[in-house]
């Protein structure tokens, strides 16, 4: 219980943003992991966390760097069975804060199943907020944008891609 507690603590400062690094990137080479190393780390970082209680946000991001291992080891199908019961779970507790990546994450995972369809509500709800939070000239608006373009050229819908990449490259080459 004591080590929770002070984990729960260090969260909050750079020491414990670093502690958790450690599942996602290298403290080494300072890289992220990816394919099968990902897919194992994900693994354990859930093994470690999943005894805790389910609203608790370290196994929560667990949770996450789970469904991103899955992902990046190619496992689509439990990338997916993982990512729709992290985001229920978000709804479920009234986490906004990270709604918009699993979205994405959730989107990103549909569409290496062929199933784009799908995944073009969550592209254009990701970037309709995304643009709403921090405006067209932002990173993640930018990437997002670029996401949702290319799920509507992967249905054929040149039309629309066109007009949107039209308004963002300019915006992007500023």
């Amino acid at each position: 219980l004591c080590d929770e507690a002070e984990e729960n603590n260090l969260m909050n400062t750079d020491r414990g943003c670093e502690r958790w690094r450690r599942w996602d990137t290298c403290n080494l080479c300072k890289q992220r992991y990816h394919g099968v190393v990902k897919y194992a780390l994900g693994w354990a970082c859930w093994k470690t966390y999943v005894g805790r209680p389910e609203a608790n946000w370290a196994r929560r991001a667990a949770t996450t760097e789970l469904g991103c291992g899955l992902h990046s080891a190619e496992h689509y199908e439990d990338a997916l069975t993982v990512r729709e019961a992290d985001l229920a779970l978000a709804r479920r507790f009234g986490e906004t804060r990270n709604m918009l990546v699993m979205l994405s994450n959730l989107a990103s995972t549909y569409e290496e199943l062929e199933r784009r369809p799908e995944a073009l509500p969550m592209r254009r709800e990701v970037y309709s907020v995304t643009l709403q939070l921090y405006g067209e000239e932002h990173i993640e608006s930018l990437i997002e944008a670029n996401n949702y373009a290319g799920n509507l050229s992967s249905l054929r819908r040149f039309k629309e891609a066109k007009s949107l990449m039209r308004k963002t490259i300019p915006v992007a080459q500023r």
